[in-house]
């Protein structure tokens, strides 16, 4: 039985597998069958079989745990972090558009990571670019299947790309892609788009090239618009309303082709491209399952249906709150909130956020920071609870990372609701923030 660097247990699920054969906190497991174990897609891949043998190290002895599982049962692990003891793989290119570079000074650690491991493109649906990728990730990716993996592709062509990365050995993408297809591997691709850079003709080209790759393994393709903070010291800029319009009618034809040759629109722009133009977001049939609703992809087309389902069960209710939001969506939710005060007889007051701490250019609602949230809801009345987005908080990924419920500027929500003197509450969907308020 192999030792292996293994990954410290945080929690062992009651009912599981793990507990029935008694492991414990702070237990470390280091393989598997025989198989050191490097992260928890190792844990996953070789935990699958019916007959295993466990290496568990405690209190610096170690044994050999061999047990049957039946072919449901989990393991019931979680572990510290995700990768045990190794670091997540950095980022190696130099993007002039990258957001961590965009950050302000004196935030936390995790914030200024630059990430680009296809293990947490797995894991977590992180978009990473393929281009530190060496012959044993390949061997891995061969032998576990990693499927989906969600890549940052940008341009397809070869010096282009490059250019784009700062990068001057970055390999050729498409090649990237066609080898993963060989693999069985299923691949999310999104496009940033970048003014003069890597649109018009430089776009075409890379809609054809992986359009010609759908279901081999192009599964989607993201286009989204380049994300700028006050920060940002480089040359880019982000896109006017005439600017996202002609890259809208640029797109169409291929969503239009595609549903029509394939069955399948393929081809999905962000929410922001439409926010910005000032057009309406497609029908939700036209999002084939919302692949990419993670990337900001089809969030305010599930916002409008909801809200169109959820008015038929409005009762009445003299409940005061107040929703914030980014001033990106403000104009969308503005509507339902009008809509449902005139159903509910309700108070319910919209208070769209302007970004001071990343600056006005930054609109969507994920890039709010407590400190912003604190300022605008100063002095107010906010009745009987405060409802703040989900998508501004924290996700927990493992001992050690920042508590669930944490802002960008490190401000916890029981502090927000602190210092207002009133609940607050947090809501990802208008379902959840209407029940809050029944």
């Amino acid at each position: 039985m192999k030792k292996g660097p293994g990954g410290v247990i945080e929690a062992v699920a009651p009912g599981s597998l793990g507990e029935r054969v008694d492991l414990k906190p702070g237990d470390r497991l280091e393989s598997i069958n025989g198989y050191p174990l490097r992260d928890i897609i190792d844990v996953q891949f070789y935990g699958a079989e019916e007959t295993l043998g466990l290496l568990v190290e405690r209190d610096g002895e170690q044994w050999l745990i061999e047990v049957e599982r039946d072919y449901d049962e989990e393991l019931g692990l979680t572990f510290a972090n995700p990768t045990f003891d190794v670091d997540i793989r950095r980022c190696a290119n130099n993007c002039d558009f990258c957001f961590v570079k965009q950050n302000a000074r004196g935030m936390r650690r995790s914030l200024y990571i630059k990430d680009d491991d296809y293990r947490y493109s797995f894991l977590f649906g992180n978009f990473v670019t393929l281009t530190n990728l060496n012959a044993e990730d390949w061997a891995r990716l061969e032998e576990q299947r990693l499927s989906p993996l969600y890549v940052s592709v940008h341009a397809t062509d070869p010096e282009l790309r490059r250019r784009f990365l700062g990068r001057r050995n970055a390999p050729d993408v498409v090649d990237q892609l066609r080898r993963l297809a060989e693999l069985g591997i299923e691949v999310h691709t999104q496009v940033v788009l970048v003014p003069g850079l890597n649109d018009g003709a430089h776009f075409s080209q890379t809609i054809a090239d992986l359009t010609a790759l759908y279901q081999a393994p192009v599964a989607s393709i993201g286009i989204v618009p380049i994300g700028l903070t006050k920060y940002h010291n480089g040359q880019c800029r982000t896109y006017t309303g005439e600017e996202a319009r002609v890259v809208l009618d640029q797109i169409e034809p291929w969503r239009k082709e595609n549903q029509s040759r394939l069955g399948y629109t393929l081809v999905y722009p962000s929410d922001e491209w439409y926010l910005v133009a000032g057009r309406q977001v497609p029908r939700a049939r036209e999002y084939d399952g919302f692949p990419q609703i993670e990337n900001g992809i089809g969030m305010v087309r599930q916002l409008l249906d909801e809200w169109k389902e959820l008015k038929a069960m409005v009762r009445h209710t003299r409940k005061s709150a107040t929703l914030v939001c980014g001033t990106l969506i403000a104009p969308v939710l503005a509507r339902a909130v009008e809509e449902f005060n005139a159903l509910a007889g309700a108070q319910l007051c919209l208070v769209p956020v302007a970004n001071q701490f990343f600056g006005p250019v930054t609109t969507v609602s994920g890039l709010l920071t407590g400190q912003d949230v604190l300022a605008a809801l100063r002095d107010q009345a906010l009745g009987e609870v405060v409802l703040l987005p989900r998508t501004m908080f924290t996700i927990h990924y493992g001992a050690g990372s920042t508590p669930p419920g944490t802002t960008l500027d490190d401000v916890h929500i029981s502090d927000i609701a602190a210092r207002l003197g009133v609940p607050v509450e947090i809501a990802g969907t208008l379902t959840e923030a209407l029940a809050l308020l029944s």
